[in-house]
């Protein structure tokens, strides 16, 4: 199911650490889920090969004359699966936010429709998903290169997030990390330099979060900040730095500064090293499943596995 891209001898193969969410998630029960306006083959193939390997239990939200036309040329079965007819995408992801709301459905999963309109709908004060904490979307990559998985946060939903938006990006990543079995993951915190600048607001908000977290505002982590890309990931660079750090080297989560930083170092990711990915929004009452239009059926069902993980999860508790 995962691709086999070549490695070098000393490198983990591609999709271990998806394959990995995979056998964590399959010795649960299917996760009963709203399936937004799955109007496309792509969307719709990957909510029925979830249910086939006993990931979700799917909702199909959409129009039903569309859906059963792609499933008809897609060759895909939804005899067995529950169809809730409306007429576009804006009722269907209000419709998903109702079943989830109302105890339904126990998680949403994006299909054929922008990620501004789904998350409209679940950010709303109506759809009775929202929670004392900033919702984040969290990356879950497997880069070949890195010998563990790596969380990067937040590159899909908050646009330029101030200090306290930080700290609940900070803590649905380290919650994220929980549900996947990572039990203290080290935080790094992202500037351009390792040193506090009082004219880069970054390496301040880092610093920041890092005294939060010795004061319990963030809990569950270990957090160092600021730290540039290379000594948050790489042993050598920090050495080579001088720095003396429990994270540098060996971050199992990287807290971007912004939206377009975190977007970029992704896709840098995934298109220059091979990395695959799962995706989800924490912070709401369920977990949201974002994928991208482009993602291919494994980063579909990994994201799947993960929904499981989270739903299992109780939110970490700290100091406001």
């Amino acid at each position: 199911m995962i691709r086999e891209p070549d490695s070098g001898p000393n490198e983990p193969s591609a999709g271990t650490q998806l394959e990995r969410l995979l056998r964590m998630a399959e010795v649960q029960p299917p996760l009963r889920t709203a399936v937004v306006h799955p109007v496309d083959a792509l969307s719709l193939a990957g909510a029925v090969e979830a249910a086939r390997r006993g990931l979700i239990a799917p909702i199909l939200i959409g129009p039903i004359a569309r859906m059963r036309a792609t499933a008809e040329a897609a060759g895909l079965d939804l005899t067995d699966l529950p169809l809730i007819d409306v007429q576009h995408s804006h009722e269907a992801a209000a419709r998903a936010c109702e079943l989830a709301a109302k105890g339904e459905a126990a998680a949403i999963m994006k299909g054929a429709l922008h990620t501004d309109e789904l998350l409209d709908a679940v950010v709303s004060s109506a759809s009775g998903l929202r929670t004392d904490r900033r919702m984040s979307h969290v990356f879950v990559l497997d880069v070949p290169s890195y010998p563990r998985p790596l969380l990067v946060s937040d590159a899909a939903l908050n646009i330029a997030p101030d200090l306290e938006t930080k700290r609940d990006i900070v803590q649905n990543a380290i919650d994220c990390a929980h549900a996947m079995d990572i039990p203290e993951p080290k935080v790094a915190i992202l500037s351009a330099v390792e040193t506090v600048n009082p004219k880069m607001i970054s390496t301040i908000d880092a610093a920041a979060l890092c005294k939060m977290a010795e004061r319990g505002q963030i809990v569950g982590g270990k957090l160092d900040g600021p730290l540039a890309f290379d000594n948050a990931i790489s042993p050598e660079s920090a050495k080579t730095k001088g720095i003396n750090s429990i994270v540098a080297g060996q971050a199992d989560i990287l807290i971007v500064p912004d939206i377009e930083s975190g977007n970029m170092l992704a896709k840098q990711l995934f298109y220059l090293s091979n990395a695959q990915s799962a995706g989800i929004v924490m912070g709401a009452r369920v977990p949201i499943i974002l994928t991208s239009r482009s993602d291919p059926e494994a980063s579909r069902l990994a994201s799947c596995a993960l929904a499981i993980l989270v739903s299992q999860l109780k939110p970490s508790k700290y100091v406001r």
